[in-house]
């Protein structure tokens, strides 16, 4: 699979911000000189404010490097799906000890994240929902420990607007994988992911 992103800049802090970003979330980039050709498989290319000049190419996005590079990496991603906004977006949370997390756009992982406190997970979930528009939001909890999952389903009630759908979802088969005759237990962030893809059962709103 070829890069469809490309980092075109020769400031250190930039470059080091924005490419620790892409490479959590498993995207594929190139890194180039600002001036360099720029592949034709390449739908984006990431700079900085001083070097965009020098850039001749019609789908560019300035990153200063004193900001947090998920937002740039974010708008990024869609722009290589061309989309302006997705269809849906689908937050999986997997409760317990620590908080696993997952975001999908139209069914593709954006995000995944593990290892969070409870107020760490909910404030994620908030900016994260902020960050990807889409014609419909949801959330689904995994309802495996059901205090745990009760208590984010509380303070996701009340930090989120109402038109995003909190569901609570069986983690039945969300936390393992089985292939090849063996069974192996999934990290916190790939069991949320699992659980972001199931339909679960509605959690009445606040303002319902």
């Amino acid at each position: 699979m070829k890069a469809k992103i490309a980092v075109a800049t020769v400031s250190g802090k930039a470059y080091y911000r924005l490419v620790n970003e892409l490479r959590q979330r498993k995207l594929l980039f190139l890194s180039l000189m600002p001036g360099e050709p720029i592949p034709p498989t390449v739908k984006a290319v990431i700079t900085t404010a001083a070097e965009k000049p020098s850039l001749n190419y019609p789908d560019v996005l300035v990153y200063d490097a004193e900001s947090e590079p998920s937002y740039t990496v974010d708008e990024v991603t869609r722009m290589i799906q061309n989309k302006e906004a997705y269809e849906e977006v689908a937050v999986g949370i997997d409760p317990g000890k620590t908080f696993g997390i997952a975001i999908l756009g139209d069914g593709k992982i954006l995000k995944k994240e593990e290892g969070l406190s409870l107020e760490k997970a909910v404030d994620t979930v908030s900016t994260e929902l902020k960050k990807n528009p889409a014609k419909a939001q949801g959330v689904k909890i995994g309802s495996g420990v059901p205090a745990v999952a009760e208590e984010i389903a509380r303070r996701l009630n009340i930090v989120l607007p109402s038109d995003v759908i909190i569901e609570m979802v069986d983690e039945m088969g969300t936390s393992t994988l089985r292939s090849r005759g063996t069974t192996r237990k999934l990290n916190d962030a790939d069991a949320a992911t699992r659980i972001a893809t199931k339909k679960g059962d509605p959690v009445r709103r606040k303002d319902e």
